[in-house]
């Protein structure tokens, strides 16, 4: 049986660009593949349509909560099926992208289905100043709209009770909280992805995460693929193409692609705010506080 990992991450932290880095690695070509025809992954957890068609029962005859005890049953399904499928047979793994914090339903059953579901999951982190900006640019609201976003214990998508959404109710928690159900469960291993790491050294973070999941590839295959995954090239393919999981509401999806880039676009208020609701969880990453430089550090760096 081909065995599945997650692609979980709290929105905008790196989740597409790996996963079409991934589909460069499996194609192998010397092009870089049409970001509108990756096939990396197989959908993402949440799909409202892949619940009906494999449960054979609309879901929009359910409450979500009803929903919520189905899934666990789904994703060892479709976990138990994968050699049977004809996507994803030129990869070594089957990957399924998520945004969905690690939750348990009423039955006290974890909703992505444990160990029955997946073999692991590779966890995607971002520092949170930066993901507030690109959050605030994807859905088109405001940036202490989506610093408060974040900051939610309790947030999901997609749960309206009036509203048929594409995606069943997902809880993406806070970001902090999003983490922690991740990294503190005990049922699946996980292995961290810092988007900062991607785009600091991508060849060794990327060889360890397909070390973690057992897919042997050459130096020079990683290579590749990064280069076709790179930002300016994406950001190209856009331009001329668009690109099918871009917001109706904002203008792009590929911006920048870079660490730190909140120091630029954050007030003083703001990045307080975040580090406010998230130093602890920072802490766990490495994600140091901004702090001005006193006249007392300046002293200390310059040994006076």
């Amino acid at each position: 049986m081909k065995r599945t990992f997650w692609l979980a991450s709290y929105p905008k932290s790196g989740n597409t660009w790996f996963r079409i880095l991934l589909a460069n690695l499996a194609h192998g070509g010397e092009t870089p593949i049409d970001i509108n025809a990756i096939d990396s992954t197989d959908g993402i957890a949440s799909a409202r349509r892949s619940f009906d068609d494999h449960l054979l029962i609309s879901s929009a005859l359910l409450g979500h909560d009803a929903v919520d005890l189905l899934r666990p049953a789904l994703y060892a399904h479709l976990a138990e099926r994968a050699t049977e499928r004809d996507d994803q047979q030129h990869m070594p793994v089957r990957f399924v992208k998520t945004h969905d914090g690690y939750a348990r339903n009423s039955r006290g059953e974890p909703i992505m289905g444990g160990a029955h579901a997946a073999a692991g999951a590779l966890l995607f982190v971002r520092d949170p100043r930066d993901v507030a900006c690109s959050f605030a640019h994807h859905f088109h609201v405001s940036l202490d709209h989506a610093i408060a976003t974040m900051g939610q214990a309790d947030h999901c998508f997609f749960g309206t009770p009036s509203t048929q959404w594409p995606q069943l109710r997902h809880r993406t928690f806070g970001w902090s909280s999003f983490a922690a159900s991740w990294i503190d469960q005990l049922d699946i291993p996980v292995h961290v992805i810092r988007y900062e790491d991607l785009t600091a050294a991508p060849h060794e973070t990327v060889a360890a995460a397909l070390g973690f999941v057992g897919w042997q590839a050459s130096s020079a295959a990683i290579d590749r693929a990064i280069d076709a995954a790179a930002i300016d090239k994406l950001q190209h393919q856009e331009a001329e193409h668009g690109f099918a999981e871009s917001s109706q509401r904002a203008r792009r999806f590929f911006r920048k692609g870079i660490a730190g880039g909140w120091r630029d676009e954050l007030s003083t208020a703001q990045i307080a705010k975040i580090e406010q609701d998230h130093w602890p969880m920072m802490q766990r990453f490495t994600y140091m506080l901004n702090r001005p430089t006193t006249v007392a550090d300046s002293r200390g760096l310059n040994g006076q």
